[in-house]
């Protein structure tokens, strides 16, 4: 079966994405041979949205999808992010920049790491609290302008700053967390995305892995993943709360002969054809198990079951750790 399409504003897409970001950074170690194939296998079955930013390996990410992307440019919509500033060193402290000449020259050197002349969708990473949104779009908009961006976008915005910005440019889609665990862009975000006719690109819909069924334990992962540390809902003592949720889907999954990561993206994708969701995978293996929930239909009932067995206000844990969560809108 083809790959249906969805819109994300002006962006006609694939309907389900590719988040690439593991492939380089904070899920254990990469397979850069074995990530381009999954890149390539994921154009051939119809996806064209590949997410990526110029902090996933420090540039490392980009340089990747770049490669990877090679000799099939028009067969991809492509996304990147700016404004997230990592240090190197072992803090790994992190800062938020939306000034205008940062916008400029974050895009520059992204198109350069990518090796296009364009980037289908630019998108501000976090929202700087120190600069006005008017700011950064304006700059965003410039570069629109110039012809080195077609569309723009936020993550992890609020809904005022999504008006704010929409007023000055027209946003294409807003990136927010958003799966069975993480439902608090319902609320307020969503519903002025509608209003205003954004898409939505929700990423981590399979909750960082742990609806998928495949993880029982903190051990489970690779050294070097940062859901060994610095995710509160893998914690020792909430993880075992959290996983009585994912057994209890995983029971629905069976019924339908279906995995739970597989039901877990279909609820995702029943919100709405203006909803992309991004899963990433670095493995070709998990590729196809994805992209296969995008033909599930649910009923209301389907839905209404998904939800008692993964009631998003009885999670245990933050998204993020406390100097993450201040990143965040």
């Amino acid at each position: 079966m083809a790959m249906p399409t969805r819109r994300l504003g002006a962006l006609k897409v694939g309907a389900q994405g590719l988040g690439c970001m593991g492939m380089s950074d904070f899920y254990g170690t990469g397979d850069d041979a074995e990530s381009i194939a999954t890149v390539h296998r994921a154009l051939d079955l119809g996806v064209t949205l590949l997410d990526t930013s110029d902090m996933y390996g420090y540039g490392a990410n980009e340089e990747l999808v770049g490669r990877a992307i090679a000799g099939r440019r028009d067969d991809v919509a492509l996304a990147t992010k700016f404004g997230v500033v990592r240090t190197r060193d072992d803090s790994m402290a992190r800062s938020v920049r939306g000034d205008a000449a940062y916008v400029r020259q974050a895009c520059d050197a992204s198109l350069r790491r990518l090796g296009v002349d364009h980037i289908d969708l630019y998108q501000q990473h976090r929202v700087d609290p120190t600069v006005p949104v008017e700011e950064t779009v304006g700059a965003l908009a410039e570069l629109v302008a110039a012809g080195k961006v077609r569309h723009i976008g936020l993550s992890e915005a609020s809904a005022e700053t999504i008006r704010r910005a929409h007023a000055v440019h027209p946003i294409t889609s807003v990136q927010s967390e958003w799966s069975l665990w993480s439902r608090t862009i319902e609320d307020d975000v969503v519903p002025v995305c509608r209003e205003l006719g954004i898409g939505i690109m929700p990423y981590s819909p399979l909750g960082r892995g742990i609806l998928t069924g495949r993880y029982r334990s903190t051990d489970d992962f690779e050294e070097g993943d940062f859901r060994r540390t610095s995710q509160p809902r893998f914690a020792a003592g909430n993880l075992e709360r959290n996983l009585e949720f994912v057994r209890a889907l995983e029971k629905l999954a069976r019924a339908r002969g279906v995995t739970a990561g597989q039901l877990a993206l279909a609820w995702v994708h029943s919100h709405g054809d203006d909803v992309v969701p991004i899963p990433g995978t670095k493995r070709r293996s998990r590729l196809a198990e994805n992209l296969a929930a995008v033909a599930l239909t649910l009923s209301a009932a389907d839905v209404a079951a998904i939800e008692q067995a993964v009631p998003a206000d009885q999670v245990v844990g933050a998204r993020y750790s406390p100097d993450r969560m201040t990143l965040l809108e």
